[in-house]
């Protein structure tokens, strides 16, 4: 996979118009979901996922092409995030919250339960966060995911074991 990562990387560099929407294309999805589920706000995710693609073109000269090119762009997808949250943070507005509620009750109460798990990954550590859904919802292996946070996969799997606990901790109360 490096060797079609390497050429399509080197086209887009070349500005060739069909490697770029390919690239995009390709990532797109796995950003955009992983944006949905970091930042908890669909308008924010799709804003920070063009802020993804803008600094990947902008960065894709620095790219190791030894290195896969999806974990690289998940790294970026997280910095992004980050930034995104800490940023937000600093100057919170009232409708960050009005995608919370709701306009109808469930009829069942599985409505509740995915809220409750809502709840309890947002009480997360960014990193135990990041890693629950990275392997969980995106169904990265622990490899990727290692790498597109620059951490030991050691680390990967202490952080995720963690963050089950924690789930299931708040859940359980």
């Amino acid at each position: 996979m490096s060797a079609e990562d390497a050429i399509l990387v080197k086209r887009c560099l070349r500005g060739e118009e069909f490697a770029v929407q390919s690239l995009v294309e390709r990532f797109q999805s796995d950003v955009f979901g992983l944006c949905v589920r970091l930042l908890h706000h669909r308008q924010d995710a799709e804003d920070v996922t063009q802020e993804v693609f803008l600094r990947i073109f902008r960065s894709l000269r620095r790219w190791d092409s030894a290195r896969p090119l999806k974990p690289w762009v998940m790294g970026i997808t997280v910095n992004r995030c980050r930034t995104w949250i800490s940023q937000r943070a600093k100057k919170p507005e009232l409708v960050d919250y009005l995608h919370e509620t709701v306009a109808n009750r469930p009829e069942d109460d599985s409505g509740e339960l995915v809220h409750e798990i809502q709840v309890a990954l947002k009480s997360l550590r960014w990193e135990y966060r990041t890693v629950f859904v990275m392997f969980h919802e995106r169904n990265l292996p622990y490899e990727e995911i290692a790498e597109a946070l620059d951490k030991p996969v050691g680390t990967i799997k202490t952080w995720l074991h963690r963050a089950r606990l924690e789930m299931l901790d708040k859940l359980r109360n």
